[in-house]
């Protein structure tokens, strides 16, 4: 399956150390090189070891993207992270692509890209068993990684 994510859903699965849902829900995924370059894995920052292991490991990849031109068109609406991990997902022709960011999922299904992120992961975990409760790791990811989420999605995605 070929998986596309931008820094977000990376970032903070990595802080509340849940990134192997990741790669037992997708497998390998492609992130592009300016993703890589914002998770600052060469920083001393919460999740940063982790990430370097993944990347170690294998499943999570750095991918160039060619079309510089239509990333250049996107980031007149969207940071770089999203306008490079959805134009690679267009090239790869990706199942997936991993956005947390409003805007950047709005583009992304516009363009006829599946869209899932963290709280998607997470809720799929839930419903596989790979995760007891959804509860504590949302709480963990607000006050450890800065995660937010609105309060109606939270009420959502707490009832399913």
């Amino acid at each position: 399956m070929l998986v596309v994510s931008n820094t977000s859903p990376i970032l903070n699965l990595a802080i509340v150390d849940r990134l192997k849902l990741l790669h037992q829900q997708f497998g390998q995924i492609q992130i592009p090189a300016v993703v890589l370059e914002e998770l600052k894995v060469d920083e001393e920052r919460p999740g940063s070891q982790s990430i370097q292991a993944e990347i170690a490991d294998g499943w999570l990849q750095v991918q160039s993207v060619s079309n510089q031109t239509f990333v250049q068109l996107l980031r007149q609406t969207l940071d770089g992270g999203e306008a490079e991990a959805i134009a690679l997902a267009l090239e790869l022709q990706a199942e997936w692509v991993l956005l947390d960011e409003r805007d950047g999922r709005r583009v992304a299904k516009s363009l006829g890209l599946q869209v899932t992120g963290v709280l998607g992961v997470l809720l799929k975990a839930k419903q596989s068993g790979e995760l007891p409760s959804l509860q504590p790791v949302i709480e963990e990811l607000t006050q450890n990684a800065g995660f937010r989420i609105a309060p109606e999605l939270l009420t959502r995605v707490l009832e399913a």
